[in-house]
């Protein structure tokens, strides 16, 4: 993640309802990484840790190609 700080602005339109500029700010945030980028932050994770973590998720990533090449 980047030092930078990140705005995320999403202005209501006019005739908009609250609930939809809600929606389009909780999909900004989520597209941004904001939310996962803070939990990540929360805690302390050995280096080693990370890599375990990466490793399974890159593994995961992996298999989830190859079922897909299977069915095809």
């Amino acid at each position: 993640m980047s030092k930078r700080p990140i705005n995320v602005q999403t202005p209501v339109k006019k005739g908009e309802s609250i609930d939809k500029a809600i929606k389009r700010f909780s999909r900004k945030v989520k597209k941004e990484g904001i939310i996962d980028a803070y939990r990540e932050k929360m805690y302390y994770e050995k280096p080693s840790d990370k890599k375990k973590r990466l490793a399974k998720q890159r593994e995961k990533i992996l298999q989830k190609l190859k079922r897909k090449e299977e069915t095809i």
